[in-house]
């Protein structure tokens, strides 16, 4: 999040009585605030939008349009804008229903300085957040569709995309399951982003990194020792957007209580703010165990797995999608070459036979470090594989034809005819060595063959 010293402090001020927004304006301009005084709601409209980056305090009270309908004006424009209204005793009920509906905060008259100051101050660094995460969704427009593809023809792959756009509709939490390396968090960005929370923040939490004596500074938000204000917590950061925990097992049974606590809750209370702020959440939870055995072991809470695994998404091991092997290495070697400034040198009959006999239990980041290695030239593996290291010549070749194999269906689509005739290969030989590799031509076939 922005540094407070650096955040605007831009704020518009809203009231009638022209001697007290006077008297507002010059002690917010000596606390160091731009402020920008108006005498009516409607002339304080002009030029605010998405873009402005202020904060706007309001008084409730004030002929022709109030300070009600002016939050409501400003909310519809901008549902991310923070209006703080001041209100008397009597207009403390509008005010808390203005706050059920998305205004930032209401503060009763007479107060003191210090304390409009500090408010003021917990709003300029929310918006700086929302301004930020806004440029940086700008600046990452014309790459999240390369980024968010996932990669690969399979059946597998066809049944997890479909999976994922249907999930992305329902906006419900769910627990993502699978191998270390298969791509999680891949998957849990990409369901924000086909979502109806994209324009919101995907907050990614690492779980075995939370200690419980961090947990509220962290969540709740921070006291900036020193200076007025606060820093966001991930909570406030997450706010109507996506909360991704990354391993959600590695949690201590203390912190998965106060998770989900939270979670049920639907509220929070921010460090310095005078009453509870509602929490608008989607989670996505991940872990790389079989969740039910970790229900069952007694290491992720009973209450919170069913919780979260209201819908489960199971992702495939690289193994159980061969067929996508070669499209995701040459997709690495692209990515990597782009990073690295080198070009790759090309793929010998060695890496070939790799990529279509190596079981990958690493996953995509296996692959991806096997593509790295090879950009730069360097020995990625053994020729014999890690468990036979008597292999020999004879196994060298039945991994190369295979890779032969495999990749002429690749190129004829799963046809059979057409990947003999690549190969020049008569029709029993052919089949023949379908069998001995395991080699199914359908698995190589686009979804309308």
């Amino acid at each position: 999040m922005t540094d407070h010293d650096d955040t605007p402090r831009l704020v518009r001020l809203v009231d009638d009585d022209a001697d007290l927004l006077a008297a507002q304006a010059q002690a917010l301009r000596v606390a160091g605030f731009l402020t920008e005084p108006f005498a009516s709601a409607e002339a304080a409209l002009s030029g605010l939008g998405p873009d402005w980056p202020g904060v706007v305090l309001s008084d409730v009270r004030m002929p022709g349009m109030d300070g009600f309908a002016f939050f409501q004006r400003l909310h519809a424009m901008d549902p991310e804008l923070p209006v703080i209204l001041l209100t008397g005793h009597a207009d403390v009920p509008m005010a808390v229903a203005a706050l059920k509906q998305g205004a930032y905060d209401f503060l009763s008259k007479p107060l003191g300085a210090d304390q409009l100051a500090a408010a003021l101050n917990r709003a300029c660094q929310s918006r700086a957040l929302v301004m930020e995460n806004r440029a940086l969704r700008r600046a990452q427009q014309e790459t999240a569709a390369e980024e968010t593809r996932l990669i690969g023809q399979s059946a597998v792959m066809q049944h997890l995309r479909d999976a994922i756009a249907r999930l992305a509709e329902t906006g419900g939490d769910l627990l993502l399951a699978g191998p270390g390396g298969s791509g999680k968090e891949t998957v849990a960005r990409a369901i924000h982003r086909q979502s109806a929370r994209r324009a919101r923040a995907f907050v990614h939490i690492a779980c075995e990194t939370l200690k419980e004596a961090r947990f509220d500074a962290e969540f709740m938000g921070l006291d900036a020792a020193g200076r007025q204000g606060r820093v966001a917590g991930r909570l406030e950061k997450a706010h109507r957007g996506t909360l991704y925990l990354d391993g959600i097992d590695r949690l201590s049974p203390a912190l998965q209580a106060r998770l989900l606590a939270l979670i049920e809750g639907a509220e929070f209370w921010p460090m310095g703010a005078a009453a509870p702020r509602p929490l608008d959440l989607r989670v996505i939870a991940s872990t790389g165990v079989d969740p039910e055995r970790l229900v069952r072991d007694g290491v992720l809470r009973a209450d919170l797995y069913y919780r979260l695994s209201g819908v489960a998404l199971h992702l495939p091991a690289l193994a159980d999608r061969r067929e996508d092997v070669l499209d995701l290495f040459r997709h690495f070697i692209l990515e990597a070459g782009a990073r690295l400034k080198v070009h790759a040198p090309p793929m010998n009959p060695a890496i070939r036979a790799r990529l279509s006999s190596h079981d990958w239990p690493g996953n995509l980041r296996e692959l991806r470090q096997f593509a790295e290695a090879h950009v730069l030239g360097l020995p990625a593996f053994d020729t014999a594989p890690e468990d036979d290291p008597a292999q020999g010549l004879s196994q060298m070749v039945q991994d190369y034809e295979s890779g032969l194999i495999r990749e002429a269906l690749r190129l004829a689509g799963g046809n059979a005819t057409r990947a003999m005739e690549r190969l020049q290969l008569p029709r029993k030989t052919f089949y023949d060595k379908l069998t001995r590799h395991g080699i199914k031509p359908a698995d190589y076939r686009g979804p309308d063959s």
